[in-house]
């Protein structure tokens, strides 16, 4: 068992460890997320404003190749029961996954949603976002109404690579829903605390027992010695 030691920020999402590599409890630097097969990716922790709580981190688009695979893979797994016929991805790094995934799952493409207003698209066909971490921005959700017809009357997943405060995949949710279109499963990598299932109960009571993760992450919190503790459980 490796002891959890410090590593450079570029290291991070670069490689799968076996199980047991990290022992778990207390970290300094970065929080050891486990696979359900007990393989182990470290994420950096980013500490909130509070300065006594802190989140580990995933930006799925500066994972290894490998690291991406895995969690594709492992996505696409618990998708496979639920016969999806078209992937939908948010943006900017849900797409990154949702691309990933639909090819895990033998599908020629995929839909990505956008922020970016081109001129063919329809105001009625978009609503405003926000995300955790960029809180500052306003922005909005985009269909570009020519891919409607790939959507419509098809069993429909919606990925992000984080789900955390619920905020972004409830406006995905609203935007499809206005469309007509309502997904059979929500899809992400990471789970990141338990926050989120708030927002999506407040979007509709069947949307949590729908939605999946390859992995969950805790609120971390700093103890008298200055390290991340999980919570008890």
């Amino acid at each position: 068992m490796t002891a959890v030691t410090d590593m450079a920020p570029h290291d991070f999402w670069q490689e799968l460890h076996p199980p047991g590599t990290f022992a778990g409890g207390e970290f300094t630097s970065f929080y050891v997320a486990t696979l359900e097969d007990g393989r182990q990716l470290r994420l950096p922790i980013r500490e909130l404003a509070d300065g006594d709580h802190a989140l580990a981190s995933l930006i799925v688009n500066q994972a290894s190749f490998a690291v991406l695979d895995v969690l594709a893979e492992s996505l696409a797994e618990k998708l496979r029961p639920m016969r999806i016929d078209v992937v939908a991805g948010l943006p900017t790094l849900g797409l990154t996954l949702a691309a990933a995934v639909a090819q895990k799952l033998g599908h020629s493409r995929y839909v990505p949603l956008g922020t970016s207003r081109k001129f063919w698209y329809r105001d009625e066909l978009s609503v405003a976002l926000s995300s955790i971490t960029t809180p500052t921005q306003q922005k909005r959700l985009y269909i570009d109404p020519r891919m409607l017809p790939l959507l419509q009357g098809r069993r429909v997943a919606l990925i992000d690579d984080v789900i955390s405060s619920g905020a972004s995949i409830v406006a995905g949710l609203h935007l499809l829903t206005g469309c007509g279109i309502e997904p059979v499963v929500i899809g992400a990598a990471m789970l990141q605390s338990e926050r989120w299932r708030e927002s999506l109960a407040a979007a509709g009571p069947q949307w949590s027992a729908r939605t999946v993760g390859v992995f969950a992450t805790p609120i971390l919190q700093r103890d008298a010695r200055g390290r991340w503790r999980s919570p008890p459980a």
